[in-house]
């Protein structure tokens, strides 16, 4: 475990990219893999390529690897497609300890060995056996505001595992939460944004400051529940209540009173819970001055463009919700065009936040 380890932290030290070999992003997820890669051009950065390999069944069970052969053969699948074989690698926010705290040291690694002795205080996993990273943010009278993300080591050395079974040198890992926000929100950004997205069976929140997460959540229900809903109402298989659900959304319209009901009894569950634990932060910024109120909230996942969803959830978290941009950080349109529909990008944000670890600036 600790050469794993080590490995890992070596990682984060990138050579410059006129020395570095094109590297992918990899996106591990519980539907399956989806690989990014991100190209400079003299007018700014493109998407060379994307991938989604679908495991058959499943591979993961909260967050832990159940099928490790799926996993490989998805990898082994992906790289054949890319031509690439250096990956910049998601961890699972289900299996991350984001904690905040002071710390003093004047240089990353004296940071690093502050936290490190208190490091059981912030993540619930016996010292030996927790692996972590920070980024230091301010500094104040009680020392250097840091940041900081915890992962058991025995996920960072199964993810080193397969990876390079399957024929990847990972550069990086990173948690899913760090990557997308990335990938949606403008280099040199310093607000503070909501991060939602939406996935099949989770929906997954982040609270990011200035591009780095400072709080984050996953709720136990996803869009597969609008379309559960959907099937039950009409009585159709499930594919054909994707496309009502997309098509439909829960914009009210004549004569859809019954559909409607049917589909915000589910969208009301997801709002209440992000309602919750926006209230908490925004409260706690008033009270305390020691975070910023969130100003807006950013939706993406493959269920952020149900239409009428960010009216709706707008109305109740009283900021503006927009649906993402993955490519905020990309050449301008003008000159370059996506390779995929607006729709698809929405589901390829963690990927593409890890193939943009190269460009940041």
């Amino acid at each position: 475990m600790a050469s794993a380890l080590s490995r890992a932290l070596h990682t984060a030290f990138a050579p410059p990219r006129y020395l570095s070999l094109p590297t992918v992003g990899i996106d591990l997820s519980t539907s399956g893999v989806k690989g990014a890669l991100v190209v400079e051009r003299s007018h700014g950065l493109e998407l060379s390529s994307y991938i989604d390999v679908r495991f058959p069944g499943a591979a993961f069970a909260e967050g832990d690897i159940a099928d490790r052969a799926a996993v490989i053969a998805a990898l082994r699948e992906l790289r054949a497609k890319v031509g690439v074989s250096t990956a910049n690698i998601s961890l699972p926010e289900s299996k991350s300890y984001l904690f905040e705290t002071h710390a003093v040291g004047t240089t990353k690694e004296d940071l690093k060995i502050a936290v490190e002795q208190h490091i059981d205080e912030y993540v619930p996993l016996p010292p030996a056996d927790t692996a972590f990273d920070i980024v230091p943010l301010t500094v104040g009278a009680e020392g250097t505001l840091v940041v900081g993300v915890g992962y058991a080591k025995r996920i960072i050395e199964e993810i080193f595992s397969v990876c390079e079974e399957a024929g990847f040198t990972p550069r990086a890992l990173e948690s899913e939460t760090f990557a997308a926000a990335r990938a949606l929100l403008p280099f040199g950004e310093s607000g503070t944004a909501l991060v939602v997205d939406i996935g099949k069976t989770t929906t997954k929140l982040a609270i990011v400051t200035g591009g780095v997460p400072r709080f984050a959540t996953t709720i136990g229900i996803g869009g597969h529940a609008l379309t559960l809903a959907v099937q039950k109402h009409f009585g159709v298989t499930e594919t054909e209540a994707r496309r009502v659900k997309l098509s439909h959304g829960i914009v009210p319209g004549e004569g859809n009173e019954d559909y409607l009901a049917a589909m915000l009894s589910t969208a009301s569950a997801i709002r209440d819970e992000i309602a919750r634990k926006l209230e908490y932060w925004q409260a706690h910024a008033a009270l305390s001055g020691g975070h910023e109120p969130v100003a807006r909230a950013v939706m993406v996942g493959g269920n952020a463009s149900v239409r009428g969803l960010a009216e709706y959830l707008e109305g109740t978290l009283r900021i503006p919700v927009t649906t993402g941009n993955v490519f905020a950080n990309f050449a301008s349109t003008d000159v370059w065009l996506p390779p995929l529909d607006y729709t698809q990008s929405l589901v390829y944000s963690t990927a593409i936040g890890l193939a943009l670890r190269e460009y940041v600036r």
